[in-house]
């Protein structure tokens, strides 16, 4: 079997990637270990930038359709964030993973490409030209490109022997999905140091609510693979809410450890590491998730202009050297908010100071943009020469549909420039101000006139034939 892109791993990042690369007419075969898919939510809420990214590929509204998915505040460390909520055009919203999967495997479905699944990858072979993947059983796929998308405890990263490192798992909490008895607060810290924290996961299929709950604390941290029980469930509530609340139903459990582990490089020739596979933390705010799409969408586009060969040099080593910080960023608050958690009197003290910080305006919309995604701004050659240069786009969206880049032309000065570009670059004659966006939606060139065909150049490639 051969493809011009072999995924691994049918997650939300693995997804997306093919999505992507659908919509720039690459072949792909995207394969999953796991028989079936999973009933897990790893992750139950999605960012304002992944909104953006979604409705930018006419993803968001279909996906919001298939279910009551409310609008939420973001926290910090158990610290809501009421002053941040409706500054981005798309709020934070309750969205549990399952539901993003199922919504994205059926629309790769109808566009011909199914997940396959029972594919258990054994070893990994490149060479010059391409990659070759070994299943169990014997399947062999060969493709020019591998993207490993399949999780913390990725296959394809061990095979490669890729360097992942950073802080081990010193400590478990409990996650489980579940129904119960009454409302209870979203952030909750006993003076004892008991933690629990509850989100909603919209509703079953009676229309039942159900909720993410998390809860740790002294003599909690038990090994990973300890099954949590029922009991184990009832008495953390009863810890920490008394007699307020009562588990209804447990649908899953498990226990997630505060590991803060990075892989030292997001390429390795032509295999690309992404998602779960290039970054593990401690689940908080659905971070995982929404840089592991974010990503695919950086990912996507170039690994297309490879395969077509309009690529030029460096494009695909961009991909590390504009996600590696991101990912590295998402581990430092992620370890900051593991830090206020912790129990002890210093963590306590701590969190007192912080909460009287986190009053301000400033630093609310700091912490806001740090957990959006909306903050990210990549080290793009121009960005010193104009504040938009690097930035997510403002405003967009029906224009990035065809996955392609996009010139906002709205003086009309730039048609002849354009045309030459035609076959990758799209030309808009409306907005506001006149600039170049990339397929992944961020400002590639602004300002200067003289600066637009270096940079279509830069992120485009010359012109063929």
């Amino acid at each position: 079997m051969t493809a011009e892109v072999l995924i691994v791993g049918a997650g939300p990042t693995g997804m997306t990637t093919a999505n992507e690369l659908q919509l720039a007419g690459v072949s792909c075969v995207l394969a999953d270990r796991l028989p079936r898919a999973s009933e897990l939510s790893k992750a139950g809420g999605l960012q304002s930038r992944t909104q953006e990214a979604f409705d930018q590929r006419g993803l968001l509204e279909p996906l919001l359709a298939t279910g009551d998915y409310p609008v939420t505040t973001a926290h910090f460390a158990g610290n809501l964030l009421p002053l941040a909520r409706g500054r981005h055009r798309f709020p934070w919203r309750s969205l549990p993973q399952v539901a993003i999967e199922g919504f994205l495997e059926k629309h790769l479905a109808v566009r011909g490409i199914p997940i396959r699944r029972n594919h258990e990858l054994v070893g990994l072979a490149q060479d010059a030209d391409g990659i070759t993947a070994t299943f169990a059983g014997g399947t062999e796929i060969r493709a020019q490109y591998l993207v490993a998308a399949d999780g913390g405890r990725s296959t394809v990263r061990k095979l490669l022997g890729a360097e992942f490192s950073g802080r081990p798992g010193t400590a478990t909490t409990v996650a489980a999905d579940v129904r119960l008895s009454a409302e209870v607060p979203m952030h909750t810290i006993t003076p004892e140091g008991y933690r629990a924290q509850v989100f909603p996961l919209g509703v079953d299929a009676e229309g039942r609510p159900l909720r993410r709950l998390t809860f740790g604390g002294p003599g909690w941290s038990l090994e990973r693979d300890v099954p949590v029980t029922e009991d184990e469930i009832r008495t953390g509530l009863k810890t920490v809410f008394g007699d307020r609340v009562e588990l209804v139903e447990l649908r899953y459990a498990r226990r997630i450890t505060n590991a803060a582990l990075q892989a030292a490089q997001y390429r390795h020739g032509r295999v690309f590491l992404a998602g779960d596979a290039a970054h593990v933390h401690l689940p908080l705010g659905a971070q995982g998730m929404n840089t592991g799409i974010q990503d695919a969408m950086n990912l996507g586009w170039k690994l297309a202009a490879a395969v077509r060969g309009t690529a030029p040099e460096g494009l695909l080593d961009s991909y590390h050297a504009e996600r590696h910080p991101v990912g590295a960023a998402v581990l430092r608050n992620v370890q900051a908010q593991s830090l206020l958690l912790d129990v002890g009197p210093d963590p306590a003290a701590a969190r007192s100071l912080f909460a009287d910080l986190v009053r301000l305006p400033e630093v609310q919309y700091l912490l806001d943009d740090l957990l959006s995604g909306m903050g990210i701004r990549y080290a793009l050659p121009d960005s010193e020469d104009h504040p938009l240069v690097g930035l997510p786009a403002p405003g967009l969206g029906p224009e990035l549909r065809a996955g392609r880049g996009v010139l906002m032309d709205p003086g009309r000065r730039f048609g002849d420039l354009a045309a030459r570009w035609a076959d990758r670059v799209d030309r808009v004659e409306t907005g506001a101000e006149a600039m170049l966006v990339r397929p992944d939606g961020y400002v590639a060139w602004a300002g200067d006139p003289d600066g637009l065909e270096p940079a279509i150049r830069r992120w485009f490639g010359a012109l063929v034939g």
